[in-house]
């Protein structure tokens, strides 16, 4: 699945924390592949400011993230609960489309 950078963020911070052994595997693999090459890194320049963070978005375009059946349930799980909880944000609205509403 192609995602951007914000993609990448959003999806690593509403991933779970606990799970069964098969869960906290495939989660382990899954940050492994959302997370930030050291020259990724460098080239957007992350930076904190106040009410978060910012970056070079035009330094890195989508990457392609592979990702098994398993990892796809658990995003889209995650931001299932998070919108039966209505917290949900408007900043998460396009990753949210990408993994729950997807054709």
């Amino acid at each position: 699945m192609k995602l951007n950078v914000g993609d990448r963020l959003i999806t690593l911070h509403i991933l779970p924390v606990e799970g069964d052994i098969t869960t906290l595997r495939v989660l382990r693999d899954l940050k492994g592949r959302l997370s930030f090459t050291e020259e990724e890194h460098k080239l957007l320049q992350f930076k904190q400011v106040p009410g978060g963070q910012s970056w070079t978005p035009e330094a890195v375009g989508d990457v392609e993230i592979l990702m098994g059946p398993k990892a796809l349930s658990m995003i889209a799980e995650a931001f299932e609960r998070m919108n039966q909880a209505k917290k949900l944000t408007l900043e998460m609205l396009p990753t949210y489309e990408k993994f729950v509403e997807k054709e």
